[in-house]
């Protein structure tokens, strides 16, 4: 029996329990850490499952940031550096990930107060978490205003890019589950994965082939 909820329902939950289902509902997203430094020299990191992919050329990903009814650190080290990093999670740094969504003051570290560890490359001025496997630079390029809730979209470009070398095949993908990298759904909720196979380019009445067949059958035994 399926359970069924309507729009006067929604309206009358109380907020947590609203919020709760909602974001239940987008099913297993991304979730990565941003890492930021302030006008200060001050490093920040902040949990998000909100990131999504904008475009290849150029390289653009994007974030939501919550409407800024408080202070947001990450939102505020962006608009003044241009620059943060994203950071992918594994099941070493899921929990110290997750606290790092506590209101810390804008003057205490999230890294120093999780016991994650500030890593810089290559002259880029915003912190990387070294404990992360997969990682990359992004240079702001656009804030969005959303009037609909007051959330803002940050689309940044990627600039640097880090994960380990025996994740990238031949064509391009990077092996996310073979680095380790999680993914969650909900507010709480953090997930391992195990692929099913990688299909072949979708074409009008062609039947789908398996990418490298054997490596995915072996994987499956």
């Amino acid at each position: 029996m399926q359970q069924h909820i309507d729009k006067e329902q929604l309206l009358g939950m109380e907020q947590r329990q609203r919020a709760v289902l909602i974001n239940s509902l987008g099913g297993f997203k991304s979730v990565c850490m941003i890492g930021t430094m302030n006008a200060k020299g001050k490093s920040n990191l902040a949990c998000f499952s909100s990131l999504v992919h904008l475009g290849a050329n150029p390289a653009l990903l994007a974030f939501v940031m919550r409407p800024a009814t408080v202070e947001r650190h990450t939102l505020e080290n962006i608009l003044a550096t241009n620059v943060f990093t994203v950071n992918h999670l594994n099941e070493g740094i899921y929990k110290q990930a997750h606290q790092t969504s506590a209101s810390y003051p804008a003057d205490v570290s999230e890294f120093e107060a999780t016991g994650l560890t500030e890593e810089y490359k290559e002259n880029f001025l915003a912190p990387f978490v070294k404990q992360s496997r997969v990682k990359f630079g992004m240079r702001l390029r656009e804030k969005i205003d959303l009037t609909i809730n007051n959330t803002s979209m940050i689309i940044g470009e990627i600039e640097q890019i880090y994960f380990p070398e025996d994740c990238l095949q031949e064509d391009g993908f990077v092996d996310l589950e073979k680095a380790g990298t999680l993914t969650c759904s909900g507010l709480d909720a953090y997930h391992s994965t195990k692929k099913l196979a990688r299909l072949s380019h979708a074409k009008p009445y062609q039947a789908l082939t398996i990418i490298n067949q054997e490596e995915e059958k072996n994987n499956q035994n």
